[in-house]
């Protein structure tokens, strides 16, 4: 686990916190719920508000760090469980899997929402990455995204937080999943809080503590995808601006319906569609 992601002013606050589950869970290396006992291994990451623990070998026990993000860790645990309940299961694939959540007490009486979800193996974030792609490759990647919030919309769910964390690629098998639902809400709802390194990525509505809509999520979809092409065709450039003005009514508001005008553009660039393998740039 690792304190130094800790929000400003909360660093001796997840030492300590670390410490003390670090020491409760290193008596014989299990974790113990009502549902299952699982094989405790190491952190895999680390994401704004929680850390990711191995579960056997193919689970992670997502834990905040600190018991204040408690309320964030209940919605992504009620929003998952929407989405598996009301969701098109045609894309439940867009979405992590929701095995079981539970309350963990510490020693000294401290509570924390985990939830135990399915591990993604062989998918990573989109860091790192921007102004670095060909925009063939991120075609896909921006059908996915599209597909995967058009699928959350129809559920009623507004994700709010579309950043380069929260998108996980399948590299060779062209997946992807969006993560972290902590910050999601209902169509209509406000976005109760923001990853402030990528202030600038949000629309003015979440800034403002307006409601979000499906136009939201657009438009941070749209500039995500935007700022991983290196020099970006114009169209691309025109498409994008398109979904990203300050006002949510002058931008689409159909993920679905955004994405066969997507199918038009790209067939108007580069022909009749099909696969183009794709690899990792090395990161620097």
């Amino acid at each position: 686990m690792h304190p130094d992601v800790a929000p400003a002013g909360q660093g001796p606050a997840a030492t300590r916190a670390t410490a003390k589950l670090s020491a409760l869970w290193a008596r014989d290396g299990s974790l113990t719920t009502r549902r299952a006992t699982y094989r405790l291994g190491d952190r895999v990451a680390a994401g704004d508000l929680a850390d990711l623990l191995a579960l056997d070998d193919d689970k992670l026990l997502k834990l905040p760090r600190l018991p204040g993000d408690n309320d964030l860790m209940r919605a992504e645990v009620s929003v998952l469980t929407l989405l598996s309940d009301r969701g098109d299961p045609r894309h439940r694939a867009y979405a992590p899997r929701l095995i079981e959540t539970f309350t963990h007490e510490d020693r000294d009486g401290v509570r924390r929402t985990a939830a135990v979800l399915g591990r993604l193996d062989g998918f990573v974030p989109l860091t790192g990455l921007e102004h670095r792609l060909d925009p063939r490759d991120v075609a896909w990647m921006w059908r996915r995204l599209l597909t995967g919030i058009g699928w959350a919309h129809r559920a009623g769910v507004v994700h709010g937080a579309i950043v380069p964390e929260h998108v996980l690629i399948h590299p060779e098998a062209h997946g992807l999943v969006l993560v972290d639902w902590c910050y999601s809400v209902a169509v209509g709802g406000t976005v109760p809080a923001i990853v402030s390194r990528h202030k600038s990525a949000y629309p003015p509505e979440v800034l403002a503590k307006q409601p979000a809509t499906a136009a939201t999520d657009i438009h941070m979809a749209s500039g995500l995808m935007l700022r991983l092409i290196k020099d970006p065709p114009a169209a691309l450039r025109r498409f994008a601006a398109g979904c990203r003005f300050d006002a949510p009514r002058m931008r689409p508001q159909d993920a679905w319906q955004l994405l066969a005008e997507f199918d038009e553009l790209l067939e108007d660039l580069y022909g009749p569609r099909r696969f183009r393998a794709f690899a990792l740039p090395a990161l620097t």
